[in-house]
């Protein structure tokens, strides 16, 4: 009888064991194999590094707060940290939730009822047993550990609200410090799970932009990935949404929409909507960039452009491609118009992480963008946005 409480004790231990350290180990070896950063030997000369350091620089996408990390580490994994963002000298950056996943992703179609990846996450990373089970804990989990960054370091983090907020940033960092301001933002409308009061607990919880969709069709609208195709609209449910973020002050994101979505946005009174991460069309056609003629009328309704950091966006991750593609967009859409969304942290291979970001003014300044534009895409053009959009 002793030998088998002997065997059997043995065994609750192996267990155990293996379970702390598939929590403890797992999660950063998922990351370590989807945010990959290839650094390539690209130069910075000192006088192009002066221009970075005196670059007020924004960024409209990163998914950091997906991953289990503390912001205030240096971290050896990933793409984006509040180290490192000093080190890249960015000023503003949005920071935004994703919540669902459909297992075996794609640019092309996705099943909205697929299985979903985030939802294995969250328990692997030991998230709040709420989280396992509801999309919109989900995106508030993620939320409160950015406003708890904030609160523990005030003088490295300060979450974006409202201009006054953007203001004092802005005014701090000309003053010498190297805060950061940070934006809470959803990646899909699914994160309501189709109840328009959850939009007030986001809104409450800090949130200031939401993308409609992900890469799955959603309550709210078609995809430009989901299984609805280019035609699928914005539903009644859109509609309803996209009027109290207009009401709301809140930014609405197309960087996943269909089409179809985007049209119907824009025909909607009062939206100025952004594309916070994406490629341009005619210089990199992937299924992942929309047509130029979309992006055009984007601008035309008042809205910005971000242009991202990875392959499939840029056809070309290197610190030149992206330039390249920054270059086309400022061609195709107009020097005002167009900033950085890079999509760090993303599952997505990059050439560069945030520390490096002078590589990428450098290979901007080596592509013959005259400087003044160069400042503008870096960021001017976003703090310019903010200021005029962020609510009172």
């Amino acid at each position: 009888m002793r030998i088998w409480r002997w065997v059997l004790g043995g065994a609750v231990v192996l267990v155990a064991a293996g379970a702390v350290a598939f929590f403890t180990l797992a999660p950063g070896i998922a990351e370590r194999g989807m945010n990959t950063t290839l650094s390539y030997p690209w130069e910075v000369a000192p006088e192009g590094q002066a221009f970075h350091d005196g670059l007020v620089i924004g960024d409209w996408h990163s998914d950091s707060l997906l991953w289990d990390r503390d912001l205030r580490q240096h971290w050896d994994r990933g793409h984006m940290d509040l180290p490192r963002l000093r080190i890249g000298n960015v000023a503003v950056q949005v920071f935004t939730t994703v919540t669902k996943s459909p297992r075996g992703l794609n640019y092309e179609t996705n099943a909205a009822d697929a299985p979903d990846d985030i939802t294995l996450l969250m328990i692997g990373e030991l998230r709040p047993l709420r989280t396992w089970f509801s999309l919109v804990e989900r995106a508030l989990d993620q939320a409160a550990r950015l406003n708890a960054t904030a609160a523990a370091a005030p003088d490295e983090l300060r979450v974006i609200r409202t201009k006054a907020d953007l203001a004092a940033v802005l005014a701090a960092r000309d003053a010498g410090s190297k805060i950061v301001g940070g934006i809470l933002g959803a990646e899909g409308g699914h994160a309501l799970e189709g109840r328009i009061e959850n939009l007030d607990r986001l809104y409450d919880a800090g949130f200031r932009l939401m993308g409609l969709t992900h890469f799955f069709d959603n309550e709210l609208g078609g995809s430009l990935h989901g299984e609805g195709g280019q035609g699928a609209g914005l539903t009644e449910f859109g509609r309803e949404v996209v009027a109290e973020m207009v009401a709301k002050g809140m930014i609405i994101d197309l960087a996943h929409a269909s089409p179809q979505m985007v049209e119907d946005v824009l025909a909607i009174e009062g939206t100025r909507p952004i594309v916070s991460h994406t490629g341009i069309r005619s210089h990199c056609e992937t299924p992942r960039n929309i047509d130029d003629d979309l992006l055009r009328a984007v601008v035309a309704k008042g809205g910005i452009v971000g242009i991202g950091f990875w392959g499939e966006a840029t056809c070309d991750a290197t610190p030149a491609g992206v330039a390249h593609a920054i270059f086309s967009a400022v061609i195709e859409l107009g020097e005002d118009n167009v900033a950085l969304g890079s999509d760090f942290d993303g599952a997505v291979l990059t050439g560069f992480d945030v520390s490096r970001l002078a590589v990428l003014t450098q290979a901007l300044i080596d592509s013959g963008l005259h400087r003044r534009v160069i400042a503008k895409v870096m960021g001017g053009n976003m703090m310019r946005w903010l200021a005029e959009n962020l609510p009172q």
